[in-house]
């Protein structure tokens, strides 16, 4: 049997870097993607096909399964081992061609969604979602998207242990996003554990522009150090708060709501570490982000209210280059200039040290913010622009089979 699998990017507009805080972030499903051609074999193998470039890898659905092949290995291991080993054994297999739509390395969740894409395939395959321990533990699409997130990070998840994952320590919403999202819409979710928070659809005289700076944003080496070393360092904070309180918080938000005074005693030992200057500051965004930003920006768009939205979006994006220090000089060029050509609201996204910037505008004013914002860019970093891509979208559905 052969069916057609679509699974979106996504876009953070709101809420950097708090869903390994547990915080709240305001996103939406794109209408990039990746689709995929799965056709279930005999054998349990993945053997999967990019259509483009014709790069291929072939692993087996076993719990020791290795990287192996061009395309994609260490992800496709990820995702074989996982699900052989809570799942296993597993008696069928998935031959997958796919081709993508989503620019590389841009912050818009190629990863994630490549996850989540095979996750889906394989248990299709198997009947997985058949079988009672699925239905017990995934029967949400909240918890298999923050299943597939343990599959990427390597994190514990319902009854199944951790083992050793790829890419950034994150929190879910990049496969929360490309799950649960909905046409036409922008959602507020809460992640550790996941929960929908509210949503609001997007105005109809709005457009969504994205600029993809030419700055890789990867998901390995340094970029993923610096991003993991920042989540680490948040979860650090939680366990020495367990440790003095006696609590046993799953993350920094429910430490922050547990008591009156839980903010104050937060600081306090924010300041004891080693790097208390960033942690305390990374607290306070953290606050301002979950507690103030995104509420106050889902209330701008639920209104169409674009001015607001655009002092929701420059205290953001001024929170992610002096809080989070994750910003590199031609993303806050393009988050500037942005507004400079005529955009509502404008910032980064993503995992940052690199990687895209997203705006938003009035829909008959598109095409010329776009080129304005496009020759700006040109002009400042012409080396870079020459790599850069430019995207107008709309927020989109989450996964979907096509047939």
């Amino acid at each position: 049997m052969s069916r057609t699998l679509f699974v979106p990017g996504r876009i953070e507009l709101f809420g950097k870097h708090v869903d390994y805080g547990g915080g709240i972030s305001m996103t939406c499903a794109i209408e990039e993607g990746i689709t995929a051609a799965v056709e279930t074999l005999d054998t349990a193998v993945i053997d999967l096909e990019d259509a483009r470039t014709g790069r291929r890898a072939r692993i087996p659905l076993r719990r020791d399964a290795r990287p192996g092949g061009a395309h994609g290995g260490t992800y496709v291991a990820a995702v074989a081992r996982r699900l052989a080993r809570d799942f296993g054994p597993l008696q069928r297999g998935v031959r997958v061609v796919s081709s993508s739509s989503l620019p590389r390395s841009a912050g818009l969740s190629s990863s994630s969604a490549f996850v989540t894409m095979l996750t889906m395939a394989v248990a299709e395959a198997n009947d997985l979602t058949e079988r009672p321990l699925w239905r017990e533990h995934l029967g949400t699409r909240l918890a298999l998207a923050e299943y597939c997130g343990a599959i990427e990070t390597g994190g514990p998840f319902g009854p199944w242990p951790g083992e050793r994952g790829v890419g950034t320590r994150g929190g879910a919403q990049d496969h929360v996003a490309i799950l649960c999202n909905t046409a036409g819409h922008v959602g507020a979710y809460r992640y550790l554990p996941a929960a929908l928070m509210g949503e609001a659809s997007f105005p109809a005289h709005w457009a969504l522009l994205v600029a993809v700076s030419g700055v890789r944003a990867t998901k390995t080496g340094g970029a993923q150090a610096d991003y993991n070393r920042a989540a680490d360092l948040v979860r650090g904070l939680v366990s020495a708060w367990n440790d003095e309180t006696g609590r046993q918080d799953a993350s920094l938000a429910s430490a922050l709501e547990s008591a009156p005074d839980a903010p104050e005693r937060l600081e306090r030992l924010a300041g004891r570490s080693g790097d208390a200057p960033w942690l305390l500051a990374r607290l306070a965004q953290f606050r301002r982000e979950t507690e103030q930003v995104v509420p106050g920006a889902l209330a701008a768009v639920s209104a169409a209210d674009g001015g607001a939205l655009g002092r929701w979006a420059v205290e953001s994006q001024q929170g992610a280059e002096t809080a989070l220090r994750n910003q590199v000089p031609e993303t806050m060029f393009l988050a500037r200039a942005a507004m400079a050509s005529g955009a509502l609201a404008s910032s980064a996204f993503g995992a940052g040290f690199g990687g895209a910037v997203w705006a938003v505008c009035l829909r008959d004013a598109a095409d010329g913010v776009r080129e304005r914002w496009c020759a700006q860019y040109a002009r400042a970093f012409p080396a870079r622009a020459a790599k850069a891509e430019w995207l107008s979208l709309r927020p989109s559905a989450g996964v979907r089979w096509l047939d």
